[in-house]
């Protein structure tokens, strides 16, 4: 099954485990994940369901194309990394 796994960044606003779950898409294998730790939802897709601006979503080392629907397919042994876009500097 796939994995989730976020960056620390992320892990200071909201409690995000790393965990295995169930699906065969993006969208699925967050909803799995939400099921549990729905504090999460909020913080990474937007009122419409889609993922927020400041968020990444990368399937083994490819960044997700289906940013709004989020049904980019998911393998069970892949790795999907959720990423917080940092900014800022000089």
């Amino acid at each position: 099954m796939p994995t989730l796994r976020f960056t620390p960044n992320i892990q200071r606003h909201v409690n995000c485990e790393e965990t295995v779950v169930e699906g065969s898409t993006v969208r699925l294998c967050l909803e799995h994940y939400f099921s549990y730790n729905s504090q999460a939802r909020s913080y990474i897709l937007d009122d419409q369901g889609a993922l927020r601006k400041h968020m990444n979503i990368f399937i083994n080392s490819e960044q997700v194309t289906d940013r709004k629907g989020l049904t980019d397919s998911v393998g069970e042994a892949d790795e999907l990394y959720i990423i917080q876009a940092l900014s800022g500097g000089n």
